[in-house]
C-alpha cells in the first residue's frame, strides 16, 4: 500500500534534503516547474532531471534519474503514469534508496507494489507543495 497516513509523509518531508525531480520543466507557469521551485525555496536540494534541459533554476539538469551523482533522498516524479515503471525501476537501483513521490494525478499501483517489496516508500497522487505546506506550513 502507498504511503497515505499524514505522519509519515510529515516524516518523509521533515527528514529529506534532497529531492531529484523527474521531469523538472524550465517552462514558469509549469506544475512541474512551479513545484519544485517552491520546494527549493522551502529549503530542499533540488536536483532537476530532464534531457532537453542543460540548467534549470541555475542548477544543472540530469538526463536521467541513474545518471545523479549525488544521495537523493526522494524521487518526485511529474511525468504520465505510463512511465512511472521505468522511473521507479532506476529508483530502486539506486544505493542511496529513495522515497518514490508520485504527484496529483499519477498513479501506478504495480510499481508501488514492487518498489515496497523492496522496502522502498511510495507516495502517489498526492502534491508535494500541498502536502508541505499543510503539514509543515
Amino acid at each position: 500500500m502507498p504511503v497515505t497516513d499524514d505522519e509519515t509523509i510529515a516524516e518523509i518531508l521533515e527528514t529529506s534534503e534532497t529531492i531529484a525531480v523527474v521531469g523538472c520543466s524550465s517552462t514558469p507557469g509549469k506544475a512541474a516547474h512551479d513545484i519544485p521551485e517552491y520546494l527549493l525555496e522551502a529549503g530542499y536540494d533540488v536536483i532537476p532531471i530532464n534531457p532537453f534541459a542543460e540548467t534549470i533554476f541555475d542548477r544543472d539538469a540530469y538526463d536521467s534519474l541513474s545518471a545523479v551523482p549525488d544521495r537523493v533522498d526522494v524521487v518526485d516524479v511529474f511525468r504520465p503514469s505510463e512511465e512511472v515503471p521505468d522511473i521507479v525501476e532506476a529508483a530502486l537501483e539506486r544505493e542511496d534508496e529513495p522515497t518514490i513521490w508520485l504527484q496529483k494525478g499519477i498513479t501506478h499501483d504495480e510499481s508501488a507494489r514492487n518498489a515496497e517489496d523492496a522496502g522502498r516508500q511510495f507516495v502517489q497522487d498526492r502534491c508535494m507543495k500541498v502536502e508541505h505546506q499543510r503539514l509543515l506550513g
